[in-house]
């Protein structure tokens, strides 16, 4: 076994489960489903599979045992080692402490939306804030279901922050789109528009903190 390359967000989340309990990885698929990790990170039963099996070759957890039910085929549990448990930490304490750019894909979409009309973003907007706010009453109705099972709140904190996330982003576009309805953000006719003013085409640099001596 060579170096152990850095831990990926589907390969904590695999550690993570396994952390609780040795299972196999469909088992570990439906968790995540469950505890709606589906909405953070990338996830299906194939990708599962292969991440535990990566995680096998570099030492972080092994094969235990094998079950089956019914006429379905043979299952390999797996567990996690002392050794996947320890990066396993290490890792959760950087993700938690260490901001990171997540290069968001409504960043990017907002930032080149001025090639489209101020009408058409307008209804795009809309039609987007809709599916949230249905997304949003999901979310609420899962933690509602969470208190009256008692199930440990431990287990859930990342659906009232998906929840947080989606209220902030939901009453950012509605101030958006008040300002394009109002005329308060001025909007160019796609195509016609004028090249940017020098001053706003270069940004300021960023400050970098000064080391202590």
């Amino acid at each position: 076994m060579g170096k152990v390359k850095p831990l990926g967000l589907l390969a904590v989340a695999a550690l993570g489960y396994l952390a609780e309990r040795p299972m196999h990885p469909y088992e570990m698929y439906q968790l995540a489903l469950h505890r709606q990790e589906d909405r953070v990170v990338k996830v299906s039963p194939g990708s599962l599979y292969r991440a535990v099996y990566g995680l096998e070759a570099d030492g972080l957890v092994l094969a235990s045992g094998t079950d089956r039910e019914g006429a379905r085929p043979e299952r390999t549990t797996f567990e996690i080692t002392d050794l996947g448990r320890h990066l396993l930490g290490e890792r959760l304490r950087e993700l938690l402490s260490t901001p990171t750019n997540e290069y968001p894909e409504l960043g990017l979409a907002l930032s080149e939306a001025h090639e489209l009309g101020a009408e058409e973003v307008r209804m795009l907007l809309e039609t987007r804030i809709l599916r949230q706010q249905a997304e949003l009453a999901d979310l609420d109705r899962r933690m509602t279901w969470a208190l009256e099972r008692g199930i440990p709140r431990v287990y859930w904190i990342n659906v009232p922050y998906s929840a947080a996330m989606l209220r902030a982003e939901i009453a950012h576009l509605e101030s958006l789109l008040a300002e394009i309805a109002d005329g308060a953000l001025a909007w160019h006719v796609p195509g016609t528009r004028a090249p940017l003013h020098e001053q706003a085409a270069t940004p300021p640099v960023s400050a970098q903190p000064t080391p202590s001596t």
